[in-house]
Formats: structure tokens, C-alpha cells, sequence
């Protein structure tokens, strides 16, 4: 076989094989959850965010990430898909620590809008190639000029690799208005970095097979951080404005640990929980020993080698219709600790809260010995959680759709 007919051979191997997996859409976003776990940014912005899938991704992978932002012209697709961005059911559930909000806008990222400003980091993922080239020098000026984030991310098709993706004429997608070869990516960003004040990385996902691995990655992507020279200045600390040329279309507040009321539910709901677990522990061991009289349950072995004395000469006892769990009991649960630092401070959190029957002390949880008042309580609990399930039960998460056609390349 002559070299050329070889070539040919491989070339039209390479081409049969050049679907990506996982999907070439899934492989960027990924590239971004990465990015957000080792830096850890607290205020993200997703220009061009469209169909909402990395914002999806990001609220499930927030790595500390506070506020989550999406700007795109396409308000009807926004309406569409804001709603998956929604709290689920888990969320009210098991609250997470710290704070997240998630606000959606209608914009162009040729305009500059004064609550984009101070973002730790800005993802502009498949979105340059469909701005008109003239178009590109109001896009650097807005993002690295005007709201000057501490990092940018920016992906877009390598024109280089098109020859190598199957039947593919023209530009990837209809709408793309060019399509750079890694050298014009490449001067596009050496020239940002020298007007703006920052430096670049070059990476992307999605290499080529063999002999064909000189033309690069089918996406490539540019890694933009932002020179403080030396002094630690951010504005990420700056109190956010109003949205004054962007259109606010959406915004949701998770729960979280920070709210005050969120909190106080959390811990009750987690102290009632492990008291009734200590309850329905000595209940089990009183009736495996019916001879036993003196109606106490002390902590098992291993737990009273772990905390000392002090745990062991805390039982669980019966007083009149209750069952009096002993505070400190309570406190050893990992998930209350984590909740409330000391037993002084977790004493004086419950005795503030109806929910909870304490003795006069606040040395005690008092549970009623009788399960029919607690079936009562219970009852009024499914009705708070079926109002809290009608709100998000909805909204699932797709993550393996894959994008139509080469938009998803």
C-alpha cells in the first residue's frame, strides 16, 4: 500500500473516532468544576450560559462558590430553563453551610452592567466565536476592562481540528461568526493580557489520536488570571449594585446554616432525631432483659471508652410518661457537634425552642413514653414536607444529554 493510500486510511479511522468520551460539552464543563475546586472562587458569572447546563453543574459542585451567576441575550431560553436551578428537596433537607444565591439575567456581554463587577472568576464557555468579529474588542474591554474579575475562562473552537471531524463543512455550528486557529486565539489573548493587566495559560480538551496530535485540541481553552503586582486586591469584597442595564429574570436563595431560622430547625430537627435513636435504644435493651428493674440505659462500651466517665454516668431513664435522654448523650452525635460546639451552647439554643421539652435544668430531652402523641407530631411534619416537596420536587438533573449535532463539539 503506497504512504498516501496509508494515510487516507488513517485519516478516515481517525474521523470515525473522533466522537469524544465522555461528550466534548461535558469534558469543558468539567474542565470549569475542576477549576472552581482547586481555587475555590466564591463569586462565579457564566456569560452566554444559555441552556443553564454548567450553572446546573457548578450548584451541585459549589466548592464554596456563594454567588452563581448566568447572563445571556436569549431571555426566551432563560425563562425556559430556570427553573431546574431550583432548591430540591435535599436542599431543605440536609441545608448546606454556607450561603448560595443563583440570579439569572438578559444581557449582552458587549455591555457593561455594574453588578457584574467584583466576580472572583468569569466562564465564557463556546461563546466568543458567536459574536461578530467587530464585536470582539467591546467583549475584551467589557470583561477584562470593566469588570475585571480575578479570573476568566475562556474556550473555543480549534479551526485546526475541523478537518479531522466527520462530514463536517464550514464552521461547527451555523451560528458561529468565525472560527480561530489556535495561533489567532493565541494573539487575541497575548494582546488582552498586555491592555488589562493579565496572564494566560493554554489548555483545552479533546486530543487528537496518533499523528494527528499536532493540531492541537479540538476545543482549546485559555486559563486568564489577573496581575496584582504583589498586593492581594479584589473586589470581590464590594457591595453588589442593582442590575441597571441587565434585565434580573430569575433569583433563588438556598437554605442555608447562615439563616438563623434555617439553622434553628436544622439543629432541633437533629437533636430530636438522635434522642428518639437513644430512646428506641434502651427500649430494645429493656426488652431483652425483662428482670431488669431499675429502667436505666447506659452508653455501650465502645462509647464509654471514647468519652470517659463522664458519658458513662449519663443513662437514659424513665420519669413518669417520659423517657428523659440526658443531654450530653445527645451532644455526642457527630452531626450536633458539628451543629453546636459545646453542650452549654446546645443547651441554650433548645431551651429557647418550644419544639424541644427540656427539664428545668436543661439537662435533659424529655421524649413521652407513649408513641401516640408522637405520631401526631409526625403527621404535622409530612405536611411541612409535602409543602416543601411541591415547590422543587420537579427538577432533575440530565447529565447525560448529549448537545444536537456539532454544537456540542
Amino acid at each position: 500500500m503506497r504512504r498516501t493510500d496509508s494515510r487516507a486510511v488513517l485519516t478516515k479511522t481517525l474521523i470515525m473516532t473522533t466522537p469524544f468520551s465522555p461528550p466534548l460539552y461535558m469534558q469543558r464543563y468539567q474542565f470549569v468544576i475542576d477549576y472552581v475546586q482547586a481555587y475555590r472562587p466564591r463569586k462565579v458569572i457564566d456569560l452566554g450560559c444559555a441552556e443553564c447546563r454548567l450553572l446546573k453543574k457548578l450548584k451541585f459542585h459549589r466548592n464554596g462558590i456563594q454567588l452563581l451567576v448566568g447572563v445571556d441575550i436569549n431571555s426566551v431560553v432563560l425563562l425556559k430553563r430556570m427553573h431546574a436551578l431550583a432548591p430540591l428537596v435535599s436542599d431543605y433537607l440536609q441545608p448546606s453551610d454556607g450561603p448560595l444565591t443563583i440570579e439569572l439575567y438578559q444581557g449582552s456581554v458587549t455591555e457593561r452592567e455594574p453588578c457584574t463587577r467584583g466576580f472572583d472568576l468569569v466562564t465564557c464557555v463556546e461563546l466568543i466565536e458567536h459574536l461578530e468579529l467587530e464585536d470582539v474588542e467591546s467583549f475584551s474591554d467589557v470583561v477584562f476592562g470593566y469588570m475585571a474579575p480575578g479570573a476568566v475562562i475562556v474556550s473555543t473552537p480549534n479551526a485546526e481540528f475541523n478537518p479531522l471531524l466527520p462530514g463536517l463543512k464550514g464552521f461547527r455550528d451555523c451560528d458561529h461568526k468565525f472560527e480561530w486557529t489556535r495561533d489567532e486565539f493565541q494573539t487575541w489573548a497575548h494582546r488582552v493580557c498586555r491592555e488589562y493587566g493579565y496572564s494566560v495559560q493554554f489548555t483545552g480538551v479533546g486530543e487528537a489520536l496518533g499523528p494527528w496530535r499536532d493540531v492541537g485540541f479540538c476545543t482549546q481553552i485559555g486559563v486568564f488570571q489577573r496581575n496584582f503586582d504583589g498586593i492581594n486586591w479584589s473586589m470581590s469584597n464590594a457591595e453588589r449594585l442593582e442590575p441597571s442595564v441587565y434585565k434580573l429574570l430569575y433569583k433563588v436563595v438556598y437554605p442555608s446554616l447562615c439563616d438563623n431560622n434555617i439553622y434553628q430547625k436544622t439543629l432541633v430537627n437533629e437533636v430530636l432525631y438522635e434522642a428518639q435513636h437513644l430512646k428506641q435504644e434502651w427500649i430494645s435493651r429493656l426488652n431483652m432483659d425483662s428482670n431488669n428493674n431499675a429502667h436505666f440505659y447506659g452508653p455501650p462500651f465502645m462509647e464509654a471508652l471514647q468519652y470517659g466517665d463522664a458519658c458513662e454516668l449519663q443513662p437514659v431513664y424513665q420519669q413518669g410518661g417520659s423517657i428523659c435522654v440526658p443531654l450530653t448523650r445527645v451532644w455526642f452525635s457527630p452531626r450536633v457537634r458539628s451543629l453546636c460546639g459545646s453542650v452549654q451552647r446546645l443547651r441554650e439554643e433548645l431551651l429557647e425552642d418550644e419544639r424541644v421539652r427540656m427539664s428545668a435544668d436543661g439537662t435533659v430531652v424529655n421524649l413521652p413514653a407513649d408513641d401516640e402523641e408522637e405520631v401526631e407530631e409526625e403527621k404535622e411534619e409530612e405536611e411541612d414536607m409535602k409543602t416543601v416537596s411541591s415547590v422543587s420536587n420537579s427538577v432533575e438533573e440530565d447529565w447525560d444529554r448529549e448537545l444536537g449535532g456539532y454544537g456540542g463539539v
